[in-house]
């Protein structure tokens, strides 16, 4: 059977999340239900990430198989238009091996976090960043944050139901930038933890705040304890912006899933 990679941007405000629910909209259920619209094939569409409800995505990716073989192109063209009036759109589509995983393939994540930090309230993105009516110091937040790169046991930053079988991960990058009123920050990690990008930018707005000091959020990864974490940050900042994969597209490598 062929197999299908796509990358795929929406926007996650009207969805209960990526995974396909039986009593609301996801952008797996959309997905799969533009395929059946186009090919009349029932095909799982597997994501590399299975964000939260209104978490959004500029690059994420999935794969499927489907019994006929159809051109890349028409395949994209198809589902866009089977998606309309849906947030989503497929950016890209390729056929890969049969060997390509969509998730234990990848070999890192790249997530984006925005932080309105002003008194006015945002008209146009209130949906697509967190609003903080409050001044934050992205250098103070930028300079506690590097405590936590590399591995670590990240239970502090870990959701209660995250269903990972280790707490520890590798953190490649986390930068806090500042443009303006909008305070950025970027996070790359072969996987996550569930809610754990949300969880580690919600204890970095304290530090921002003034509430922590760098050393607390140190003092908070090693106790190794859900409760030192401060408190998660909105859903509707974050976005899973890039996902890499090895240069061979079918080159699978099996590491842990990522959830946040």
């Amino acid at each position: 059977m062929p197999r299908y990679r796509i990358t795929i941007e929406y926007d996650g405000t009207p969805f209960l999340g990526w995974q396909r629910q039986a009593d609301g909209a996801t952008v797996q259920g959309e997905l799969e239900n533009a395929l059946f619209r186009f090919t009349g094939e029932t095909a799982a569409v597997r994501g590399a990430g299975r964000t939260d409800a209104g978490v959004h995505a500029l690059g994420q990716v999935a794969h499927f198989d489907l019994g006929k073989e159809w051109e890349p192109f028409r395949i994209r063209e198809a589902m866009n238009f089977h998606l309309r009036p849906s947030p989503v759109a497929i950016i890209d589509c390729t056929q890969v091996g049969d060997d390509f995983d969509a998730r234990y393939s990848a070999t890192s994540r790249h997530y984006r976090y925005r932080i309105l930090a002003r008194r006015a309230p945002p008209a146009l993105e209130r949906s697509r960043v967190w609003w903080l009516p409050v001044d934050l110091d992205a250098q103070a937040m930028h300079r506690a944050a590097q405590a936590l790169l590399g591995k670590h046991d990240f239970t502090t930053f870990r959701a209660a139901q995250c269903q990972a079988n280790s707490p520890l991960r590798t953190l490649d990058r986390l930068d806090v930038s500042r443009y303006a009123d909008e305070i950025v920050i970027q996070a790359s990690a072969r996987s996550f933890l569930h809610n754990q990008v949300r969880s580690m930018v919600g204890s970095l707005k304290l530090v921002g705040e003034g509430k922590w000091r760098p050393d607390d959020l140190k003092a908070a990864l090693d106790a190794r304890d859900r409760t030192a974490c401060g408190p998660v940050a909105a859903a509707c900042g974050l976005y899973l912006e890039r996902v890499d994969y090895d240069v061979r597209p079918d080159a699978t490598t099996e590491v842990a899933p990522d959830d946040d």
